[in-house]
């Protein structure tokens, strides 16, 4: 059998990459076709991030193929990546015997969750609420006229102990946003009722909040958020009993 020398080359010329090493990612064609010519089976392409990731392939190599994802798609968000990606790649190299697919969703929900928390506190700050007192006045808000609950209501609506619901509610009612009414069948029972004040700063901070909120979501078509939400309610109950 002739014996085929590969061609040589001066050490500035760049048009033939070196000879790949074992385990180097290089070495796996970007394109099936060049895997067909090379003799190996197309199949062994990865398909997608997380398959380079396991193989021991670096974020550059994860970036390309979200690259190619993203031709197909058509959706320029995805060329790039984000943080995410690089954190799957980096714990997929360095533990492979680690599955670390739950941290494209969790590690997501938990990003938007930091950034959901600053764009409430924007909100609330305009009108002067702090998040806690929101979370208060949001839940005598949306109960409808005459807008009040009781303080043990209140504890199951905003799942915080005895003891700091009464400091809340105290400190509400120093603001004139909340009063303390008496229950007429019950003389150890109380109400407790939004101000007219109250439900002005209420209404203004949640309507201010939901204009965040669109923006945060606005890169989505509504379809998406939809299916989004929904998957989401999936998540959510199996920790919700029947009755919440």
């Amino acid at each position: 059998m002739t014996s085929v020398q590969p061609p040589t080359t001066g050490p500035g010329d760049s048009s033939v990459p070196p000879a790949p090493r074992d385990g180097d990612v290089r070495q796996v064609p970007s394109d099936p076709s060049d895997t067909a010519r090379a003799g190996g089976d197309p199949a062994e392409v990865p398909s997608d991030p997380s398959d380079t990731a396991r193989e021991g392939g670096d974020v550059r190599q994860v970036r390309g193929n979200l690259s190619t994802t993203a031709r197909a798609s058509g959706d320029p968000a995805e060329v790039r990546g984000d943080d995410v990606d690089q954190v799957i790649a980096a714990w997929s190299r360095e533990r492979p015997d680690l599955d670390a697919a739950p941290l494209a969703v969790l590690s997501r929900v938990s990003r938007l969750a930091r950034r959901l928390d600053r764009a409430r506190d924007l909100a609330f700050a305009t009108h002067e609420l702090a998040v806690w007192e929101f979370d208060v006045l949001v839940a005598l808000r949306r109960t409808g006229p005459p807008y009040r609950l009781t303080p043990g209501q209140l504890l199951a609506e905003t799942l915080v102990t005895s003891g700091t619901m009464t400091n809340r509610i105290d400190r509400l009612t120093e603001r004139g946003l909340v009063v303390r009414e008496p229950v007429a069948d019950d003389r150890r029972g109380t109400w407790v009722a939004l101000t007219d004040e109250g439900r002005h700063r209420v209404d203004g901070a949640f309507s201010d909040l939901l204009a965040e909120e669109r923006e945060l979501l606005a890169v989505l078509p509504a379809e998406d958020q939809a299916e989004l939400a929904a998957n989401l309610r999936r998540l959510l109950l199996q920790f919700e009993s029947p009755t919440d």
